[in-house]
């Protein structure tokens, strides 16, 4: 989902690989089950960087309306292959809805637009929203940026500072989870996970 190109050729090159890796079952994963707890049945749900669409196929198995997108092809040609979910290649600024989904699963996939893009990425998901929406959101924990061993360029965000920023829209800011866990590069890393509600 990001426009840094280094970042997209890694995912491109790794996509299978990615999706041997974290391709699992997410169905009882408690932020997920909490997210699908609070949007209404057969809720319009999208799913932002849906990488190779394991979190997608969860939710469509819960009884959700799910449109995925991601910036690179091939993790879309990935995503493609879960019978039943309608997917497209898209960036974060492509998102241009209004008041059209139930929920936004932004999961691990703002972590990499640059941290002055992000209040506009927002204020786009919050336009998406419906009254009442929600919108997730997954970022690895801590201050400035940095890319990894496999070139992917990453930012880093506090609780406090994702909070603000949403906030600041309106919206209201629960469900925080934190821990870490080993990503493609083979290195641990604090992330925080946590939902916001439109009004």
């Amino acid at each position: 989902m990001s426009a840094d190109r280094e970042t997209l050729e890694v995912y491109d090159a790794r996509a299978a690989e990615y999706a041997q890796a974290f391709g699992k079952d997410h169905s009882n994963d408690p932020a997920l089950r909490a997210f699908v707890a609070g949007l209404p049945k057969g809720g319009r749900v999208l799913d932002l960087g849906c990488g190779p669409g394991s979190w997608a196929r969860a939710m469509l198995s819960a009884g959700l309306e799910v449109e995925a997108v991601d910036a690179s092809a091939s993790m879309v040609a990935e995503a493609a292959k879960v019978p039943g979910l309608s997917v497209r290649q898209a960036r974060f600024d492509d998102i241009d809805a209004e008041a059209r989904y139930d929920g936004i699963w932004a999961n691990f996939s703002l972590l990499h637009a640059p941290r002055d893009a992000m209040p506009g990425h927002l204020a786009a998901q919050h336009r998406a929203l419906k009254p009442g929406g929600l919108l997730h959101v997954g970022l690895k924990e801590g201050e400035g940026s940095r890319r990894d061993t496999l070139g992917r360029f990453y930012i880093y965000w506090t609780v406090s500072e994702l909070t603000a920023l949403l906030e600041d829209l309106g919206m209201t800011v629960f469900d925080l989870r934190q821990g870490a866990d080993k990503g493609l590069d083979g290195a641990v890393a604090p992330w925080f996970t946590l939902t916001a509600r439109k009004p």
